[in-house]
């Protein structure tokens, strides 16, 4: 965790659920958010690592299970969240399976497509729509959609993951018309190839391609999204809605 993050956001007393959160950037929002005083649960379908997540980041913390593929899970699990911290003040909408990576468009197969789009774009509106009411009950509800800059500039070999994070962003526009009235925010993230777990199998080239395009030209980390996500979700954060904000040292500028 960025200490740096940690002095500057203080998020003590916000209630806040991350999806997809036992590993990589999920795990790191998770870090980050506990680290600036706030209740977080994890929710995933990775059970052993998310539980020792959150035994290990101690009392603030809840593990529950959540499989964004099966709208009786997310039910379920927005429900338990809820009871876990006795209300919800924000979410980050992070889960998401790439699958396509590497694949031309005509190499696709059209169930790993239908199944990209169901995760990664039904999956953020159930957990939304779910969430919708506990957060217009805090009055000040957060919600903060990864999405990615690969839809910004078109990534090749990855048809299904730049759809279905297209299709976040304009989903989150919509979010932030219908749950405005409610004193709640929805804004987007879409950060760069970020160093984690999950961004393993994205070739050297890939890499080196984001390298040498970027205005700041170093690897990109968790920690430099975490900053973002969690100003967001302060109530200082209150009149920005329905905006993307590109985070990726400049190689995608608005």
């Amino acid at each position: 965790m960025n200490t740096s993050v940690q002095s500057e956001i203080n998020l003590q007393g916000r209630r806040v659920l991350v999806t997809g959160a036992a590993r990589g950037l999920g795990e790191s929002f998770a870090r980050a958010l506990v680290a600036a005083g706030a209740q977080v649960v994890i929710s995933d379908v990775l059970h052993q690592r998310g539980q020792a997540l959150a035994r290990e980041l101690g009392a603030a913390a809840f593990y529950v299970a959540m499989d964004l593929s099966d709208g009786a899970s997310i039910t379920a699990g927005v429900a338990a969240a809820v009871k876990a911290m006795g209300g919800l003040d924000g979410l980050i909408n992070n889960a998401a399976i790439t699958n396509s990576g590497g694949k031309t468009m005509d190499q696709l197969d059209v169930d790993t497509f239908d199944r990209v789009m169901n995760v990664n774009v039904r999956g953020t509106w159930l957990v939304t729509t779910a969430a919708q009411p506990h957060l217009a009950t805090s009055r000040t509800g957060r919600v903060v959609n990864i999405a990615s800059d690969t839809a910004l500039w078109g990534a090749p070999r990855l048809m299904a993951y730049i759809a279905s994070k297209g299709a976040v962003i304009a989903m989150t526009r919509g979010m932030a018309r219908e749950m405005g009235p409610q004193g709640t925010t929805v804004n987007a993230i879409a950060p760069g190839l970020t160093l984690v777990e999950a961004t393993d199998y994205v070739p050297q080239e890939r890499h080196a391609y984001y390298l040498q395009g970027r205005a700041i030209q170093r690897p990109q980390v968790p920690e430099d999204v975490t900053a973002a996500a969690l100003f967001l979700l302060t109530r200082a954060s209150g009149f920005i809605t329905g905006q993307l904000l590109p985070v990726n040292g400049g190689f995608v500028m608005n």
